[in-house]
């Protein structure tokens, strides 16, 4: 079985005190191609191409903002309490997985709500971009040598030379970061081959976005069996992290079952849409009318003109 030493530096360039860390860099990817791919979900339903651009600020403020959270809420929360300024200390390290998706949950809502566009229908269109930012996530944990797993039998694993620094014995351990980017960029296959299979624009409300659930948090379940304990987590029988993703698993099981029972079609359709087509419309109506208006008008004859001329066609006026 293959073993390796990694030890590489977060930092990809440093100029003083200033760093390019390879997380930072994946992370421009991550929303990068998270938008991407987005755009390519609403524009195929007919939505406008300025819809995904508006939602990379809800959607970096719902990661940022769920993910710190989230680590506090669920690993964190004495030393919050000790230093409630340490809460927005973000670049010391503390973000969660799962506060991130509640936090993208969120941003979906208020971007969705506020341009009058179905709820579930924004979170089908944002699976592919939330399947694909999962992956690379993990792959910039692997570079920072973090979230690392647990120790194998020696025979087989990755040393983090960074992680274990000051061990006496630094042992192999299970790549569990690279488990879950793999895991990722599988599920993105899953959903593309299944969004084909179910007709594309013909797939039912709902399908997406409980698939991905179904996957991502089934598959975060089992990698947490050889994930290390994060620092000040509990060792129990279940982690913190699998506990976390059981109501994920059983709702995307249960949206599988609903999108397909009712059968809503998909589309992406704005409010906003609607009712710049309506002002259009009585606008186009308004001067329709008009010409109507002037033609009749003129066929007609003008009862103003009459009362001062006569009626159309005659030449003299009345006494």
């Amino acid at each position: 079985m293959p073993k390796f030493d990694w030890n590489l530096e977060p930092a990809l360039l440093k100029i003083g005190s200033w760093e390019l860390r390879y997380y930072s860099l994946l992370f421009v990817v991550v929303f990068l191609g998270g938008y991407a791919l987005l755009n390519w979900q609403i524009r195929r339903g007919g939505g406008d191409e300025e819809d995904a651009g508006d939602f990379i600020i809800y959607g970096v403020l719902g990661v940022l903002v769920g993910a710190r959270l989230g680590h506090v809420l669920f690993y964190d929360l004495d030393q919050a309490l000790d230093d409630p300024l340490w809460v927005f200390k973000i670049w010391t390290g503390g973000l969660s997985s799962h506060g991130a998706t509640l936090g993208l949950a969120t941003a979906m809502y208020l971007f969705t709500k506020r341009r009058g566009i179905s709820y579930l229908e924004g979170c089908d269109r944002f699976a592919f971009s939330g399947a694909l930012g999962s992956a690379l996530v993990r792959l910039g944990n692997f570079f920072n040598s973090e979230i690392v797993g647990r120790p194998t039998d020696q025979t087989w694993g990755v040393r983090f030379l960074r992680y274990d620094r000051g061990q006496s014995l630094i042992q192999y351990r299970h790549p569990s970061q690279l488990y879950e980017f793999v895991m990722g960029l599988a599920i993105l296959g899953v959903l593309y081959l299944a969004d084909k299979k179910l007709g594309e624009e013909k797939r039912p409300r709902g399908a997406m976005i409980s698939l991905y659930f179904a996957l991502y948090f089934s598959g975060r379940f089992l990698v947490e069996f050889v994930k290390e304990y994060q620092p000040g987590e509990v060792q129990r029988m279940l982690t913190m992290g699998q506990m976390l993703s059981i109501p994920g698993i059983l709702l995307g099981l249960y949206g599988l079952v609903w999108s397909f029972k009712k059968r809503i079609p998909a589309g992406w359709v704005s409010s906003f849409a609607d009712e710049s087509d309506e002002d259009e419309s009585e606008e186009g109506g308004e001067e329709a009318r008009s010409d109507d208006d002037d033609e009749r008008a003129e066929a007609n004859g003008d009862p103003d003109i009459d009362a001062e001329f006569g009626p159309k066609g005659s030449n003299s006026r009345k006494a």
